[in-house]
């Protein structure tokens, strides 16, 4: 899959399929979106594009002060796409220039500079200044500029609409199962395996450490039962997300440490994916490392119990 930053960037002739959004973490209803897109990009010979921003235009007009942070990283959002198949993700630099861009003069941009011969979006879609485009100027500007328009209903659950609102809602309560529903998968951080102070071998209960990047929308520091992606072998893990006040006295560094169960390798330096499952209990300071060790021998039998449920 191609990554291109900036629109002057994009230098594939061949007509497109497009979709346009930040795709926040990409939900069940993006990924029925992706899902149309891709097929009618296959059927039509026409290249899968999705088009996304730097930065999330809630953030940028202020339009949503739940959170500043982002469900998925822009490195996880084009794994997500890659998986996915589509063959091209754009990201446009959300200037005020961009910003101030009148609707027709948007949908111009996508025809002259990505050829767009089709487009697919949700029934909310909003393009152009103060998002004053809307699905039915998008039928007429279909007509008159000559591309194909798809417009699909929202996914519900039970009766709200699945919106990435609404995920960062249930991942900020740390209701992770919830949260995995709304996704259509696993919530997950990925991200290199890094050194620490090695006190988990020491107990003998090895672990992996994590830093997740400051942009990445986390649950409530706690424990977690996991799943660890290892270059496509998924294994069973027990994810402390917090600051370690055991064995650190102050809060530094935000971390995530997992142990691996049944696992024995040097995983430093590799890029790895881990799965939230379900919540096991908050972070706590322990009187000693010994009290440490129990808990964690304890929550690792947790672990293994519901991965089994």
């Amino acid at each position: 899959m191609d990554y291109i930053k900036g629109i002057e960037n994009y230098n594939n002739d061949s007509p497109a399929a497009v979709m346009v959004g930040k795709f926040d973490g990409i939900h069940r209803g993006h990924g029925l979106l992706t899902k149309k897109l891709t097929g009618h990009a296959k059927k039509r010979g026409l290249t899968s594009l999705a088009i996304t921003f730097d930065i999330s235009p809630r953030l940028k007009l202020k339009t949503d002060d739940t959170t500043d942070k982002n469900i998925i990283t822009a490195n996880e959002r084009a794994m997500l796409f890659e998986k996915e198949g589509v063959e091209a993700v754009l990201e446009l630099e959300f200037t005020d220039e961009l910003m101030s861009m009148e609707p027709e003069e948007f949908i111009r941009m996508l025809i002259d500079r990505c050829h767009m011969h089709y487009i697919i979006c949700g029934t909310d879609f909003t393009f152009g200044h103060k998002g004053s485009g809307n699905v039915k100027l998008l039928y007429s500007l279909s007509k008159k500029l000559g591309f194909e328009v798809e417009v699909v209903e929202k996914i519900k659950d039970d009766k709200r609409d699945i919106s990435s609102t609404y995920v960062r809602e249930e991942i900020l309560k740390g209701r992770i199962e919830q949260a995995n529903s709304l996704l259509g998968y696993n919530y997950f951080v990925y991200g290199e395996v890094v050194h620490g102070r090695h006190i988990g071998t020491g107990m003998k209960i090895p672990t992996i450490n994590m830093i997740p990047t400051s942009d990445k929308l986390l649950p409530p520091n706690g424990v977690y039962v996991s799943r660890v992606n290892i270059d496509g072998m998924l294994l069973t893990g027990v994810t402390n997300l917090g600051y370690k006040p055991t064995v650190e006295k102050e809060k530094k560094t935000l971390s995530l440490e997992t142990h691996i169960i049944d696992y024995s390798g040097d995983l430093y330096g590799e890029n790895i994916m881990v799965e939230f499952l379900r919540f096991i209990r908050p972070e706590r300071k322990f009187e000693s490392l010994d009290d440490l060790a129990k808990q964690v021998q304890n929550d690792i039998k947790a672990a293994r119990r519901m991965s089994e449920e």
